[in-house]
Parts: C-alpha cells; structure tokens; sequence
C-alpha cells in the first residue's frame, strides 16, 4: 500500500506485508506506547479489521491480532486495558471515511488462516536485555536467562532463604503475568512440567506422585519463581514487555534439551557490602525466629562462599 494514516498517539505505515505502527511521544500517551515505540505487525498476523465510533467525536480502526501471533498480547492475557491496546489506531471523526478505506485495505490483505490461532509468533518480541524494579526484588533477562535478586526489605523470608535466583529459558514452559493494576499483580515464571494458570494444588497423597503433580503451586510472595508487583513497582509498561520478551524466548527454545542443573543463585564473585547486608538481615530473621539455627549457619556459608 506504501501509504501513512496518522491518528492520535500513533501512525500507522503501510507496507507490502505489513504495517508498521509508529507511537508517537506526548503527555496523554500511554506509557506502553512509549515503551514500545514502535512494532511491525505482518498481515498474516491479523485475524480481522474494525472501525468503530470512539470517543469524544473519534473512531477507532482496530487490527485484531490472530490467537498466538503475538507475545505481548499473549503474555497479557486479556488484562491491557482499552486505551493501552496497541493494535487500536484513534482518528478524529471527520477521517472516518478515510479510516474506512484502510480497513478495507486492510481487510483485502488478510491471509487463508486469519480464523486460525498461529502456530508460532509472527510479531517481533521486545528485545533483551530488559530489568525492571519489583515491590520483592529486581528481575533481569539477558535472553537466556531470567535473574531475581530479592530486595531486602520486601522479599519474604521465604525467598531470603531460597536465595536470589536464575532461571535458563530451557527450563521454562511459560510466563504467568497478573496485571500490577489488578490485585496482587506479579509475575511468575513457570517450569517445564507444570501448567500456567492452574489454581493451587495440594500434593496428592498414597503413593510417590509424578514430579509434574507432587509441586505445591505457592502464593506468588512465597514463590522463588515469582515477583510481586505493588505500591508502583513492575508497572505495566516494564513489566508486561518483560514478560512478552522471556515468553518468546521460552516458545523459541522449547525443543532444547532441558539443562540438570537446577536453578539457583549465579555464579561469580559478590559485593562485599552487598554479601554483609545479606548476612545481617538474615541475622535479623533468625532473631525473629523466622530462621532456625541449622537454617541460618548453612544459608550464612553460603553467602560467605561467595565473596
């Protein structure tokens, strides 16, 4: 089409096989948008074409993605608010007619499986590295691996003990991403073997369980495996591209082996100060009871082996 539809907060460049959507920057745009800058969205990615009244004398041109083409959408699950959905184009009423012309354009250009989930994503996940601040510690994907290192003044004494964290991708099956706007938002990393969204389960009892079954799904503050979002840490515009991110990579290398190692704290040399905080509020657990003596001798040698 080679053509440009400017709208509110965003434009929209036509090309051969897709469309290019350009976020502009401005006090009123949402702060995904910002974040994203911009995405090209193949035409083979979308399921169907709407224009709606909006609000306000506005219509909306709306691009629906096909299930499973894109993994910042995937990742959201439904949870984006309206106003924060990056496929809806705003233009004043009077370009209505205009608006129109690009649907149907856009309409024409559909592929045989629009109607059908995409087998794999067609849209480009935001890049690594990414990091983001939650209320429990700080998150980190390098591409490969997802680190937490829990903030000691709002992880659980839970985590204190598990230590901070690293996760290789080829251990992962997927992402779970609860809205920081939502109650008790976080995220959630979910290892091969288990199910994303599945409610909390109790082990069964008798005889030896399958490994998939015998994991005791725990509250995401009590989850080495999860941050928790809150009092405006992991907002959406850091947290949900993280999640989008990790998840593509997850989907790109699922059929690696899967490493033995288990996930646990990083190697390499620590801070010193940093290693002395770690020991001094594990002090402060252990005098608060939260901490037994055994617990609290082996979790400070490993801190000391680290040094």
């Amino acid at each position: 089409m080679g053509d440009v539809l400017a709208g509110i907060q965003a434009t929209w460049e036509f090309d051969t096989d897709s469309v290019l959507i350009r976020f502009e920057r401005g006090i009123r745009t949402p702060r995904l948008f910002l974040s994203l800058r911009e995405r090209r969205i193949p035409y083979a990615a979308l399921s169907s074409v709407a224009l709606t009244p909006g609000k306000r004398g506005t219509v909306v041109l709306h691009a629906v993605p096909r299930p499973g083409a894109d993994p910042l959408l995937e990742a959201a699950a439904g949870q984006l608010k309206e106003g924060c959905d990056p496929y809806r184009l705003v233009l004043p009423a009077e370009r209505e007619t205009l608006a129109e012309y690009y649907a149907d354009e856009l309409r024409a250009l559909l592929g045989p499986d629009a109607s059908l989930p995409a087998e794999r994503f067609l849209v480009t996940a935001p890049e690594a590295p990414m990091r983001f601040k939650a209320y429990d510690g700080r998150a980190g994907f390098d591409g490969s691996r997802v680190s937490f290192r829990w903030s000691w003044t709002g992880a659980s004494s839970a985590k204190w003990k598990a230590g901070d964290q690293a996760f290789p991708v080829a251990d992962l099956s997927g992402v779970e991403w609860r809205s920081p706007e939502a109650f008790e938002g976080y995220l959630r990393l979910v290892p091969r073997g288990a199910c994303a969204g599945e409610p909390d389960s109790v082990v069964p009892s008798g005889p030896a369980p399958d490994a998939r079954h015998a994991v005791r799904r725990l509250q995401a503050d009590q989850d080495p495996a999860a941050v928790v979002f809150g009092l405006g840490y992991g907002p959406v515009h850091e947290s949900l591209p993280f999640a989008a991110a990790v998840l593509e990579s997850v989907r790109r290398t699922q059929s690696v082996p899967v490493a033995t190692a288990p996930a646990g704290t990083g190697g390499g040399r620590r801070d010193p100060a940093d290693i002395a905080e770690r020991i001094r509020h594990l002090g402060d657990l252990h005098e608060a009871g939260l901490v037994t003596d055994e617990e609290f001798g082996a979790k400070k040698a490993e801190l000391l082996a680290e040094l």
